[in-house]
């Protein structure tokens, strides 16, 4: 069993084939699919998506990208829609939030308001956090320690082992996709390679992130088993292996995936 820790299935891209993705992933051993929430206009988007799809899963949260077009109110939203779907087996946190300072033009203060306040959600309601950390892995850190959340990912992680080593110390899991596919990412494939299996989780960001083989492509969730294979051969380790490990971390970073699971 594989879970996908991260894919957009409610993006554009899935428009004219969603379900029959959703499906290929399935057929291909992908148990569960987590869908984040990016903005307040998709909220109920990927709750309805994670009960319309087999294995399906959310979270909710407002993305570093969507803070210029997002409003405070967004975040009392946010706060009722979290009430409302604590009861909901398949609500499994708060994301995708964070901070990103690779694009140009987004207001740093600005995210950051957005992402403390999420950060603020997360510990009130007990909630895992799973965090976009592009180019920011020290800042997010920094929130998280603020805030006191000692549980979830950062996703697409590409920092140093020290900056890896400092998130698995705050109880935050590490998670990678496609790009450790690509024999010229080296730092990813070390860190793929040498970290502590029970620190990884395995992702798409599909239609992000694809693999090598799909170079330029859409990536679809159905891509997990293949990439887990990849992993699994750096590591010297059974692809079954790498599945058990990364499904227990998977839980492990979110509870209430194993309790929707059971």
């Amino acid at each position: 069993m594989w879970i996908d820790t991260h894919c957009h299935l409610d993006a554009s891209e899935f428009d004219a084939d969603r379900d029959a993705v959703a499906a290929a992933a399935h057929d291909a051993g992908v148990a569960r699919i987590v869908i984040p929430g990016v903005m307040r206009e998709n909220f109920a988007t990927v709750r309805a998506l994670a009960h319309r799809v087999a294995g399906g899963a959310y979270a909710l949260g407002i993305h570093p990208l969507f803070t210029p077009r997002a409003q405070e109110a967004d975040l009392d939203v946010l706060r009722m829609e979290i009430e409302a779907s604590l009861d909901d087996p398949l609500f499994i946190g708060l994301g995708e939030i964070g901070l990103d300072y690779f694009v140009p033009g987004l207001d740093d203060a600005r995210q950051q308001f957005f992402y403390d306040e999420q950060l603020k959600l997360a510990r009130e309601f007990a909630l895992p956090a799973i965090c976009h950390v592009r180019k920011s892995q020290d800042q997010v850190l920094k929130g998280l320690r603020r805030h006191g959340i000692h549980r979830g990912i950062a996703h697409a992680f590409n920092g140093s082992f020290q900056q890896a080593q400092a998130y698995i110390d705050q109880g935050i899991h590490l998670g990678f996709g496609g790009n450790v596919t690509f024999e010229r990412a080296l730092q990813i494939r070390r860190l793929a390679e040498q970290l502590p299996l029970d620190a990884l989780v395995v992702e798409t960001d599909a239609p992000d992130i694809s693999p090598a083989w799909l170079y330029k492509q859409r990536n679809t969730p159905d891509q997990i088993p293949r990439i887990g294979a990849s992993l699994a051969q750096l590591r010297g380790l059974s692809e079954d292996e790498l599945a058990l490990g990364t499904t227990a971390n998977a839980h492990a970073a979110l509870p209430r995936l194993a309790l929707s699971s059971a």
